[in-house]
C-alpha cells in the first residue's frame, strides 16, 4: 500500500508515519528527513539545501524528486508513506509517473487538518522542548519561519487537496485529536 500524508508543517505527519512504520511495516519517505540528511552531509547539494531551508523556503522539485526516485528504487515490501511529498502539482504528477514506472500506484491520500495558530504553537513548542532536553532545535522551528512555511504550503501544496479529491483518493482526519485518536482514524481509512 502506498499512501500520502498531506498537511501543513507541524500537522503530525511524521508522528503518524512513525506509527504506520511500526504497526504496518511500511517505509516512511520523509522529504524533511531526507533534506536534513542531505543538509548535514557537507556535500554541495547539502549546502544548497541548507541555504534554502534556513530561509524557510522550499527546495526545488528537481532536488526532491531525485531524492524520492533513489528511495523508490530501493523498494519497500509494506509500501511507502510519502510524508511531505508531493508538495506541488508538478511533484504529484512526477510521483504518479515514478510509481507507474515501478508498476505501483497510490492507494490513498490522507489530509491531516489542523488550524494555523495551533501549528505555530506546536512547532515553537517543539523547538523549546528540544532545547530544554539539551538537543538542537531545527533552524526553521521559529515563528517567522513557520509562518513563511505555512504561506508556501497554502500557495503550492494546498492545491493537491482538490487534485487528489478529483482522483477519488482523498480522505481527511482531524489532526487536532490525540495521537491515538488520529492513529485510529488513519487505521480505519487504510483498512476500509
Amino acid at each position: 500500500m502506498n499512501i500520502i500524508l498531506l498537511g501543513p508543517p507541524g500537522a503530525g505527519k511524521g508522528t503518524q508515519a512513525g506509527h504506520l512504520v511500526a504497526s504496518r511495516g511500511m517505509v516512511q519517505l520523509s522529504t524533511g528527513d531526507m533534506l536534513r540528511e542531505a543538509r548535514s552531509s557537507g556535500t554541495e547539494m547539502g549546502k544548497r539545501v541548507a541555504e534554502v531551508m534556513d530561509k524557510g523556503e522550499l527546495v526545488t522539485d528537481e532536488i526532491v524528486i531525485g531524492l524520492i526516485r533513489e528511495k523508490l528504487e530501493q523498494g519497500a515490501e509494506g509500501g511507502f508513506i510519502f510524508d511531505g511529498f508531493p508538495r506541488t502539482l508538478a511533484q504529484a504528477d512526477a510521483l504518479g509517473a515514478l510509481l507507474a514506472e515501478k508498476g505501483e500506484k497510490l492507494d490513498t491520500v490522507i489530509e491531516m487538518k489542523v488550524d494555523d495558530e495551533t501549528l505555530v504553537k506546536r512547532i515553537v513548542n517543539r523547538a523549546a522542548e528540544a532545547v530544554a532536553a539539551g538537543k538542537e532545535a531545527r533552524a526553521d522551528d521559529n515563528e517567522e519561519s513557520v509562518r513563511i512555511r505555512l504561506m508556501e504550503y497554502y500557495k503550492k501544496t494546498a492545491p493537491l487537496i482538490g487534485y487528489y479529491h478529483a482522483k477519488g483518493l482523498l480522505s481527511d482526519v482531524d489532526g487536532l485529536g490525540s495521537i491515538e485518536a488520529v492513529q485510529g482514524e488513519i487505521g480505519a481509512i487504510l483498512d476500509a
